[in-house]
């Protein structure tokens, strides 16, 4: 069955948290608005009164404060694990070359030196000062699929359970962050669906915009800029743009960088 079979465009489904714009916690309702049909929304929740989503949107009034940003940031910074080599993969999630970037390179990648690497998954875009928010490229439906799969890589810290369910929703990016294909990436990868809907609503939001927005500042901070850039070592190693391999002074095969890791492992143990 096709992308457009399994999840048609034309019923997009509910969004996994409460519709809020992109580029800021405060008004996200504002963007999905124009992506999602009004009518449809409100006859949703008339007839699932207990749907999980009324229920968080309905607590908006109890909900704690957000955290505070410097715990944001020290929850999402990547642990440094002595020995190990230091791969990071900076991406959107609704862009074509990051999904080329993690099935041709970071997958194949991360089955052959797992055990020799400290994986960070990052995402780009741009803070937003002035509202406590983050633009993202593709709009707010991007915003708020990479703030789906930061909450999979905070949950389920183990790459091979994240990094799964990342390239599975990747592999319809198209779609991103329409609820049914994220249930069912969920399930493949044993993933608790209710768990992440948590993370993404929690605070009413706050509390997965400050992981966003602690990530694409580990991203600027970096000099990243394209989707999708892979840096080894702290270093820039490869940049997949526009359907193409680009600045990969050491190659860009699974070969390559396989040795490349192999390399520094062993300077370092």
């Amino acid at each position: 069955m096709g992308m457009d079979e399994k999840y048609p465009a034309g019923n997009p489904g509910m969004p996994l948290i409460p519709p809020r714009r992109g580029l800021s916690p405060g008004r996200f309702l504002l963007a999905v608005a124009y992506l999602v049909v009004v009518g449809f929304i409100y006859c949703f929740f008339q007839q699932n009164p207990n749907h999980p989503l009324h229920s968080h949107t309905a607590h908006h009034h109890a909900a704690q404060q957000p955290s505070a940003p410097e715990t944001v940031i020290n929850m999402v910074e990547p642990s440094v694990k002595r020995g190990l080599v230091p791969l990071e993969a900076h991406i959107m999630s609704k862009c074509p070359d990051a999904k080329d970037c993690l099935r041709d390179l970071v997958l194949p990648v991360m089955q052959k030196t797992l055990d020799k690497v400290n994986f960070t998954l990052s995402f780009i875009g741009r803070p937003t000062e002035h509202d406590d928010g983050v633009a993202c490229k593709h709009g707010a439906e991007e915003c708020l699929g990479n703030i789906i799969e930061l909450c999979a890589q905070s949950l389920y810290p183990d790459p091979k359970t994240y990094l799964g369910f990342v390239m599975c929703l990747t592999k319809d990016y198209r779609h991103i962050p329409q609820r049914g294909l994220i249930e069912d990436c969920a399930l493949e990868h044993a993933i608790d669906f209710d768990k992440l809907n948590e993370c993404a609503t929690k605070d009413d939001g706050a509390y997965g915009m400050g992981m966003l927005r602690s990530s694409v500042r580990r991203t600027s901070a970096a000099g990243v800029t394209k989707s999708c850039t892979v840096r080894l070592n702290e270093e820039i190693y490869c940049v997949r743009d526009n359907g193409r391999w680009k600045e990969c002074p050491h190659g860009s095969s699974v070969n390559d960088l396989v040795i490349a890791i192999e390399k520094l492992y062993h300077r370092r143990a």
